[in-house]
């Protein structure tokens, strides 16, 4: 494994870990597995659960990114939180899409979909961000 990917594992791993670890306390222990209503709107709590986890994780998944997993990109910062935010959009896009499917149609437990969904959209995180978000340009 090269330095870059191993950086990139620590750094999403740690992210992740948090990420999932503050979606389980949310979903249990804020929410207490009831719907969250906001007015005119109601979310299911994994949904909401999901919210709040990415609230405080997207900004340091970018700074992690930026400066410890991708610090040699030579794309200006402005263009690649840009990118980054672009990549989450549909990174949130999946998750909410396969949180959905396993929770509401497989019936799997909230915390255990929400674990399968970060294997899926990490693993597209990843090459997006290696290819695109974070890449060196060619002089």
């Amino acid at each position: 494994m090269d330095r870059q990917t191993f950086r990139y594992v620590i750094c999403g791993g740690g992210n992740t870990v948090l990420s999932i670890l503050i979606f389980f306390i949310s979903y249990n222990f804020i929410l207490h597995k009831a719907v969250l209503h906001l007015g005119i709107i109601a979310f299911k709590p994994h949904v909401a659960a999901f919210f709040i986890s990415f609230i405080i994780t997207f900004p340091i998944g970018f700074l992690l990114s930026r400066y410890i997993v991708w610090p040699h990109s030579n794309i200006r910062g402005r263009i690649q939180l840009f990118r980054y935010f672009l990549l989450v959009m549909v990174c949130i896009f999946l998750n909410y899409f396969f949180l959905r499917l396993f929770v509401e149609q497989l019936h799997i437990y909230p915390t255990i979909s929400q674990i399968f969904t970060t294997v899926i959209v990490v693993t597209f995180s990843y090459a997006t961000q290696k290819h695109f978000t974070f890449k060196v340009k060619q002089a």
